[in-house]
């Protein structure tokens, strides 16, 4: 009986301590997981709150006043500007355009100094010489070097990837290698276009033409920036057509030699004199907060750079002109950036982060156009989980032209320094299938883009950033 009576007493003794070890943190979580609800709970009330004033914004760009407005502010600039590379005398151009424009515009503009790349394409031909003639359809890549005046002459080495090049090395010593790789992505099939002049002349090439990165073609050759890489010679390289590329594999699949003379006139110029074009709505109540939204304003040398990135840059304007026409006033600056020398590797975008990064803590959220202006598809972002479930909400306003999903990678070329320091980062997901198709080639033309889904794009473009811009707490980090 005694030990019998003593185990139970030790029994209660346990059973007492355990709940006096975990009671406390048991209300501790209850009250962290309440607070948790409540705070949610809170922030989906307050953006349900906008949803009258982002129906008014939606019906301004879709159905009001403003529809086809920045397909039509396009059609103008790109129509009278042309094509604006970096370095150019179409840049200055577009730049003046777009201060003049976004002023008579009522917006608040001014321009920031940069210095960007200036590389020049000049005369250009490639011809196939051998086993016949025919001409062959080129766009040098940016910073490549020229050839000498009379152009280079020499056979080819047709190869599918760096690896069929390694095996292949004694064969490409002074010839033209052809790289025939075929499309998987953009993001995979472009380290040919920036890497394959280095990788070629490393085993002793002269040249190199390198297909197309696009997965259609209708003999159209697409151009980009390329890199050297630091210590290797620099020789000559430009794209040519998936079509030509193809013609000259299958031909050496046969065992016939193939010549081609390469002509290129490109030359690299000192660094020129630039800016990027700022507007913005100024903030009621914490005008140093800051939302922004841009697209970039330089282009490739050859289309319109309607597309890439025409749009962007339109509708990261016209969403102020919403905005502003509805006579909202965000609690924060939403501010407009339009970027130079984006193409040559956000160059402009790089110096505004080097020159505003001292206002870091009170950027609230960065946002980029760059993959075109077409069907609206989601919101892509990136930020905490607490800011997930901020932009949640706030997509949910997007219910009228069915844009409510959320996705991940918000990430951009000219908004990646303030995402990799910490600033919440979003993009535009569009219906992008065909971007790829007219992407820094002759065919991005304004015949690419539609008034509809430009409109549905600066609905949407509006809405996001002013209600981020006008809620009572900046993005939690």
């Amino acid at each position: 009986m005694a030990q019998k009576g003593g185990l139970h007493f030790l029994l209660c003794l346990l059973f007492l301590s355990s709940l006096c070890d975990c009671h406390p943190r048991s209300v501790a979580d209850n009250r962290a997981v309440s607070n948790q609800t409540t705070k949610v709970s809170d922030i989906a009330a307050e953006v349900a709150g906008y949803v009258d004033v982002a129906k008014k914004i939606i019906d301004l760009a879709v159905f009001g006043a403003a529809q086809n407005r920045s397909y039509r502010r396009l059609a103008d600039f790109t129509d009278t500007i042309g094509n604006r590379v970096s370095g150019s005398q179409n840049l200055d151009m577009a730049i003046k355009y777009m201060y003049n424009a976004m002023t008579q515009d009522g917006l608040d503009v001014h321009l920031e100094p940069v210095k960007i790349p200036h590389w020049v394409r000049g005369k250009e031909s490639a011809e196939m010489i051998a086993p016949r003639a025919k001409s062959l359809a080129i766009l040098g890549l940016g910073s490549s070097v020229g050839t000498p005046p009379e152009g280079i002459k020499a056979e080819v080495l047709v190869v599918n990837s760096f690896e069929e090049l390694k095996r292949r090395a004694s064969e490409a010593v002074g010839r033209i290698v052809v790289f025939n790789q075929p499309f998987v992505s953009y993001g995979v099939t472009v380290a040919y276009r920036a890497y394959g002049a280095s990788e070629a002349a490393k085993v002793g090439a002269v040249a190199t033409l390198i297909r197309s990165v696009t997965p259609f073609s209708i003999n159209s050759p697409h151009t980009g920036w390329q890199d050297y890489q630091d210590g290797v010679k620099h020789i000559p390289t430009a794209c040519i057509t998936i079509e030509d590329a193809e013609l000259m594999w299958r031909i050496a699949q046969r065992g016939q030699k193939i010549v081609v003379r390469l002509i290129m006139g490109a030359e690299t110029l000192p660094d020129a004199d630039s800016f990027n074009t700022v507007a913005e709505i100024k903030g009621w109540q914490h005008p140093e907060q800051v939302v922004l939204l841009s697209g970039h304003l330089d282009s490739w040398d050859v289309g319109q750079g309607a597309m890439d990135d025409g749009g962007g840059a339109m509708i990261s304007w016209e969403a102020l002109s919403l905005i502003k026409d509805l006579g909202l006033q965000p609690r924060r600056t939403m501010r407009t950036v339009l970027w130079t020398a984006e193409e040559q590797g956000g160059v402009g975008a790089q110096q505004y982060y080097n020159l505003h990064k001292a206002n870091l803590p009170n950027f609230d959220m960065v946002m980029e156009s760059d993959l075109g202006t077409f069907t609206p598809v989601a919101l892509q972002f990136a930020g905490s989980d607490a800011a997930r479930k901020v932009m949640e909400e706030v997509v949910k306003l997007l219910a009228p032209i069915n844009t409510t999903k959320l996705e991940a990678h918000g990430e951009g070329t000219d908004i990646s320094p303030w995402m990799e320091a910490g600033v919440p980062g979003a993009s535009l997901h569009v219906a992008d299938s065909r971007y790829f198709w007219f992407h820094h080639s002759e065919g991005d033309t304004m015949t690419v883009q539609d008034p509809r889904d430009m409109d549905l794009c600066s609905a949407l473009w509006a809405v996001v950033a002013y209600v981020v811009a006008d809620l009572e707490e900046m993005l939690p980090r």
